[in-house]
This record gives structure tokens, C-alpha cells and sequence, in this order.
């Protein structure tokens, strides 16, 4: 099959032929559809991850149509349409046992524990844990658009966040994750006040349902957002994942605030100073958001069907896995606008 494979890190992927996947006796193999790309598959390309082992084929949000089934999966079959959290759990350690599979002991992921979905086709092990079955009216892109950004902040909004209608949040960084956190935080009701650096993507913060655009270079935005509100918000969320940011979406927060940290902290940026008298003296809550459970894409699915949510309006562009090559390199100078939806493999 044709796949998009990274020999060393760091270095150009290329387009090449490699073995197609065999289905594991519990899982399926899917023909990609749909495959996003991400700042995630960024870090993993630079050598952040330690799973990653070379040469590997990265993409972890995808989307596709089930053309192999294993001899023990029971709940599914060829010809069905799906998608699979980014974190696929085992489904029997104790962490899945309590409902926490994105943070399963055991888990896999494809895109880094295992070969991803910038190919012809992927396999999914513990397909009768991890698969989502795709209603006929999301498309492809749609599903492969929840994967990793919008998954990771709906559950960062609704479960970890518990937002109300009427409440104020916070999102610091208008990519692919702050603009999904900002249409979820609006379809709830919230008031929602966008944060970035580049006046593009905030122009599609306002798009997405933000109330109220800053733009971080212009001050001190904690101060900002703590006068606007009279307070401080609710809820903020870091969707970059960077010193300033993290830093910035604490001290934005009124007495018991929740900061949910869903931007990767990697390389330089793993260890960030923490204000962490404001967490004792507004006894602020710390959260951290990793993917969402298969089982709970039923209330997102809900939403996008009744037109609440529109992930689809999140995209920015789509392009081909071979214009990926130089996309992937590229990820960290946040030209686009949006997410990139690979979609013509």
C-alpha cells in the first residue's frame, strides 16, 4: 500500500510502498477515508514521543470503511463505516474497568504506539472496545476531524470542565483544539472569550461562537480577561500548550476556576513555571484532558446530528497525503488556518 513513512526524525518524510496491514484476531483493518493532520503528528515527527520507533507511518485521526475483520470481533463487519478515539483502550485494566479508557494502562494508538493512518490502510486492534460507527450523514472528514482535537475538547469542556450555559471560559489558542473547545463552549451556552496571536485565526474564533477576541500580543491578557469579567472566568483552557499559555489561562481564572491543560507540553516547554499561589488562594482545580472514551462519542455524535456542532466547519483545507510531506514539517509555524483534512490517498 501507499503510505506516507518517516525514516528519521526530524527529516522529510517521503511517499512509499509498504506491507499492507494483516487484522489482528481482534481487531479490523480500515481503507482510510479521511486522515487529519495534526500538531500532535508534529511532535511525534520531531522525536518527542518515546513510542514512536523508526520508520514509522504516523496519522492518528482518521476515518474509514472496514474492509478486514478478525476471527473475534463480534460487533462488527465489512463494508461498515467508522471511526476510533486516538487513544484505543484494552477494555479489561482496571483504569478501563472504572470507564477511563482514554487513559487506559494498556493502550495503543495508532499514529504512535503503532504504524497510523497517513495510508491506503490501517489496522485497529480491540475493535469491538475502540470502534464508532459513523451515522450516513457525517461525512469522512467530519469523523476524522473528531479523532484528536475535537474529542479531546469535548471532553475537556463537558467533562472535565462541566460548563454551564451563561458561565465564562477562556480558550488561549484558536488552532484546530481552541476552535473546537470554543464551538462546543457555545453550543453549551457559555460566554466565550477566544485568545491568539494572529488576527486570522481569531476572525475564525468569532466564526466558531467566540463572544470576545484578544489578541495576546497586544498586553497583559490575564488582567484583560480578569477585568472583563469582573473576576476572572470559569473555565479556561490552554489549546496551545506553551509556557505563556498555561501560564496565562491559570491567572485568567475567578476563585475555584478550573484550568484544563489540553495543548501538549513537549521539548522545551514539558515543565512549565506554575502560579501556583493563585491555585491555593482562589483554591483553583488543575485538569488535564487526554482524548475522549469511545462509549461517550454517543452524546457527540448527538450533538452533530441535531446541529449543534458543525466539526466540519473546522477544517480549513484538505489536501493529498503527498502534499502532507511538506505539510508535517510544518505544522509548528501555524500558517493555516484551521484543521488540514487529508482526503485523496
Amino acid at each position: 500500500m501507499k503510505a506516507l513513512l518517516v525514516e528519521s526524525f526530524q527529516n522529510n518524510p517521503k511517499i512509499t510502498q509498504v506491507p499492507d496491514p494483516i487484522a489482528p484476531e481482534d481487531g479490523v483493518v480500515l481503507k482510510v477515508k479521511a486522515t487529519g493532520l495534526c500538531r500532535s503528528d508534529w511532535h511525534g515527527w520531531m522525536g518527542h514521543d518515546s513510542d514512536i520507533k523508526l520508520p514509522h507511518v504516523p496519522g492518528h485521526e482518521f476515518a474509514g470503511e472496514i474492509v478486514e475483520v478478525g476471527k473475534e470481533v463480534k460487533n462488527w463487519k465489512i463494508g461498515e463505516r467508522v471511526t476510533v478515539p486516538f487513544v484505543c483502550a484494552c477494555g479489561i485494566c482496571p483504569t478501563c474497568q472504572s470507564g477511563n479508557q482514554q487513559i487506559c494502562d494498556n493502550q495503543f494508538q495508532p499514529g504512535f504506539t503503532h504504524w497510523g493512518s497517513f495510508a491506503e490502510y490501517v489496522a485497529v486492534y480491540r475493535a469491538d472496545t475502540n470502534l464508532v460507527a459513523l451515522p450516513d450523514s457525517v461525512s469522512f472528514e467530519s469523523a476524522a476531524s473528531l479523532g484528536c482535537r475535537f474529542a479531546t475538547s469535548f471532553r475537556a469542556i463537558v467533562a472535565q470542565g462541566q460548563v454551564k450555559g451563561g458561565e465564562w471560559v477562556a480558550i488561549h489558542g484558536c488552532g484546530g483544539v481552541g476552535l473546537s473547545a470554543i464551538m462546543i463552549a457555545s453550543a453549551l451556552g457559555a460566554k466565550v472569550i477566544a485568545v491568539d496571536i494572529s488576527e486570522a485565526k481569531l476572525n475564525l474564533a468569532q466564526a466558531a461562537g467566540a463572544s470576545i477576541l484578544l489578541n495576546g500580543k497586544l498586553g497583559d491578557i490575564p488582567s484583560k480577561i480578569q477585568e472583563l469579567t469582573k473576576g476572572g472566568v470559569h473555565v479556561s483552557v490552554d489549546a496551545l500548550g506553551s509556557r505563556i499559555t498555561c501560564a496565562n489561562s491559570i491567572s485568567s481564572l475567578r476563585k475555584r476556576g478550573k484550568h484544563i491543560q489540553v495543548g501538549l507540553m513537549a521539548g522545551t516547554e514539558e515543565n512549565p513555571p506554575i502560579p501556583m499561589h493563585l491555585v491555593i488562594a482562589k483554591e483553583l482545580e488543575i485538569l488535564g484532558s487526554h482524548g475522549m472514551q469511545a462509549y461517550a462519542y454517543e452524546d457527540l455524535m448527538r450533538m452533530i446530528i441535531a446541529g449543534k456542532l458543525d466539526p466540519e466547519k473546522l477544517i480549513g483545507k484538505t489536501i493529498s497525503l503527498e502534499d502532507a510531506v511538506d505539510e508535517l514539517p510544518r505544522m509548528d509555524e501555524f500558517r493555516d488556518s484551521g484543521m488540514s483534512m487529508i482526503n485523496r490517498l
